[in-house]
């Protein structure tokens, strides 16, 4: 599988990693917020990709609200707040991605997407309870893009897309 996915400047990511302590959670990759997965991020869609969102300005994210849902694993998530912004560039990345990859998930697509970066995931009910007790109230997280990147989830790969936006903040 292949993510697409934007990590966090310096620090954004201490504060998450921050957080993952508290709930004695650990992760292969860095902090970030997943805009897209599907089986395949093949080299061509890479090519327009890096294209696109080098005349993309990049908005900061601000992680605001601590949430749980379930799936077929449960998982305690920092919610990103949705602004037009953030609903622009995800679009603009899911232009290219139509029907260009293999196996999209349905959980990243437009009108489904509910941007976050994970805090915990795959434990039981008592455990994510405890997790939100701990972490409530939680201070909201300004997150500036440092990259975008394509992650494979099966070997760990990272392709940096693009690195963090030149604009004025």
């Amino acid at each position: 599988m292949h993510a697409l996915v934007v990590f966090f400047d310096d620090e954004a990511d201490a504060k998450v990693r921050d957080l993952w302590r508290k709930v004695g959670a650990t992760f292969e990759h860095p902090p970030h917020l997943t805009y897209a997965v599907a089986g395949t991020i093949g080299p061509k869609v890479r090519a327009e990709l890096r294209e696109d969102l080098s005349r993309l300005w990049l908005p900061d994210l601000w992680l605001h609200t601590l949430g749980v849902f379930a799936t077929t694993e449960n998982v305690l998530q920092l919610g990103a707040v949705v602004d037009s912004e953030l609903l622009a560039v995800h679009s603009a990345i899911h232009d290219v991605l139509a029907g260009r990859v293999k196996n999209p998930n349905a959980y990243y697509l437009p009108g489904n997407w509910v941007p976050h970066c994970t805090l915990l995931h795959g434990v039981d009910d008592e455990r994510i309870t405890r997790a939100f007790t701990a972490l409530h109230p939680v201070e909201p997280i300004r997150a500036k893009v440092r990259e975008v990147s394509i992650v494979d989830t099966q070997t760990g790969g990272i392709d940096p897309l693009r690195k963090a936006s030149t604009a004025p903040r």
